[in-house]
């Protein structure tokens, strides 16, 4: 079938490519020059290739919408980011953040409860109005990233950056999770798209997006925006010699853009609760990281994980396509020699951007998983250009049908953990209350809801902040008051719970639902 392509490959002369694959690579960084255009050849696609593309992001498009419908909230990271988005709306404090009624949550900024909190407040308090604002958010890395390399390489290239990204387990798993993460790959992808549009792409207004992009981090994670942002940016500086392109960027209208948008709430959250910025700016962006199981956690408990787990966690994040990267390593040699000739530096600075998240992180203890996801859109752009130019501009039958498989594999484990969690809950061990809610209202409208055991975040958003954990002394004296009573109890207290004269309901989740009085038969 005819092929095309949007850019034709640039002529170089062979005796230069010959000294070039022979320079160090060291010194063929330090000749870059960010004002010449990388000369790489764009993907060449033909008809049928592009629609199975665009098939394929609407597919997994239309999986993350399903599950955005389907997959209740679940304990503990998501029902819990719900819950202080729900009680913004509810108690109207937009300012504060709040971990339980009065209690301020000084974990993270406000960026991510804002976008959920907006989406209820508009739509309704329910999984999907908290979920869509983080899902347009996903939408606009991908539209950044599909911009970037369509200015940069070409549409072709573009589109399978774009279907690469969309497709990695922890982007799509993130694209649509009230959490803080996505909107901090957001701030990370906008600055580094922006400086180099800045400084490269001949835009001087892109230069803005740099100082827009800190901003959004700053509300969404804090000054850890900065430095992952800063570690690509200065290494490459520094690799490549390229110091004075910091005076391309607009610094003063640049650093008044980026106080007047973070700097507010910062003041106004320590006025309105004093002690937020020590334990937000020493806790949890030196404790959290330096101390193993860090004790100081006021929100929950520290992840102890082997330093350098971080690594692991990318193989696993950038799945299926971190394959590719081992399939690079065959082509060593062929793969250095094309940082070698781009002389514009290019590579290098998406190499950078990807490894800067498993820089900063490769010494830390206290991490997660969704600590990678910064760097996967670099991650995206570099496998696939790296691709192209080390095996075939024009892919084959063998490279399109591993691209096939590999998205089908991928689709299948979440269309089958998303099926699970809409028809079998109990099969995969679903955290959530949702039914267990569900089956108390109905069963006696209006009473309280008791959990023992420990919070249940899932609980407290289906029953409007009304579900309350205690300890097992309330339990007897509220078991024997008398007062209609709701008791969420875990399976190995039930036994107990049944000699206190409660009434059993049945397992739901987790939890066994007990009641104090008699009631029909909930089906």
């Amino acid at each position: 079938m005819a092929a095309d392509t949007n850019r034709q490959p640039i002529e170089q002369d062979k005796m230069t490519i010959i000294d070039e694959a022979h320079v160090p690579l060291h010194a063929a960084v330090a000749r870059t020059r960010p004002n010449v255009r990388p000369t790489l050849r764009d993907m060449q696609l033909d008809g049928p290739t592009r629609r199975f593309l665009v098939a394929v992001l609407t597919g997994f498009g239309l999986l993350r919408l399903w599950a955005m419908f389907a997959v209740p909230f679940t304990d503990t990271t998501e029902a819990r980011y719900g819950e202080i988005a729900r009680k913004m709306v509810e108690t109207g404090n937009w300012l504060t953040p709040q971990f339980d009624y009065g209690v301020p949550f000084w974990g993270k900024p406000p960026l991510h409860t804002w976008l959920s909190a907006g989406g209820m407040q508009l739509f309704g308090v329910n999984e999907v109005a908290a979920r869509l604002p983080i899902l347009l958010t996903a939408l606009a890395v991908l539209f950044l990233v599909w911009l970037w390399v369509r200015d940069t390489v070409g549409r072709n290239t573009a589109l399978v950056a774009m279907a690469v990204l969309a497709t990695m387990a922890m982007f799509f798993g993130a694209s649509g999770f009230v959490m803080t993460d996505m909107p901090m790959v957001l701030c990370t992808t906008l600055v580094m798209v922006g400086f180099w549009q800045a400084v490269g792409g001949g835009n001087s207004r892109w230069g803005y997006g740099v100082f827009l992009g800190l901003a959004i981090g700053m509300l969404a994670k804090g000054p850890v925006a900065v430095v992952l942002s800063g570690i690509p940016l200065m290494l490459w500086l520094a690799l490549t010699w390229n110091w004075h392109l910091l005076r391309l960027l607009p610094w003063a209208r640049g650093m008044v853009l980026l106080t007047a948008l973070a700097a507010p709430w910062y003041v106004a959250a320590e006025i309105a609760t004093p002690g937020f910025l020590r334990y937000f700016l020493i806790g949890e962006h030196v404790q959290r990281f330096l101390t193993p199981g860090w004790q100081g956690d006021l929100y929950g408990s520290g992840h102890r994980e082997a330093k350098g787990m971080i690594w692991l966690f990318w193989q696993m994040a950038a799945l299926p396509w971190s394959l590719v990267a081992t399939l690079l390593l065959t082509r060593f040699g062929k793969t250095v020699t094309m940082f070698r000739r781009d002389r514009s530096g290019w590579l290098v600075y998406l190499l950078l951007w990807t490894l800067s998240p498993l820089l900063l992180f490769t010494p830390a203890s206290n991490i997660l998983a969704a600590y990678v996801l910064p760097g996967l859109p670099a991650a995206a752009v570099l496998l696939v250009v790296l691709f192209t130019q080390v095996f075939e501009a024009q892919p084959s039958r063998a490279a399109r049908t591993g691209f096939a498989i590999a998205t089908s594999v991928i689709f299948a484990f979440f269309l089958a953990l998303t099926s699970g969690a809409a028809f079998a809950p109990q099969k995969i061990r679903l955290k959530s209350d949702k039914g267990l809610v569900a089956v108390a209202s109905a069963a006696m409208p209006g009473a309280p809801l008791y959990i023992l055991g420990g919070r249940s975040y899932s609980a407290e958003f289906y029953s409007q902040g009304k579900a309350r954990a205690i300890d097992l002394e309330d339990f007897a004296r509220l078991a024997g008051s008398g007062a209609p009573v709701a008791f969420s109890v875990p399976p190995d207290m039930a036994s107990e719970a049944a000699t206190l004269g409660l009434e059993n309901l049945g397992k739901y989740g987790r939890h066994v639902l007990f009641v104090t009085q008699p009631t029909n038969e909930v089906k």
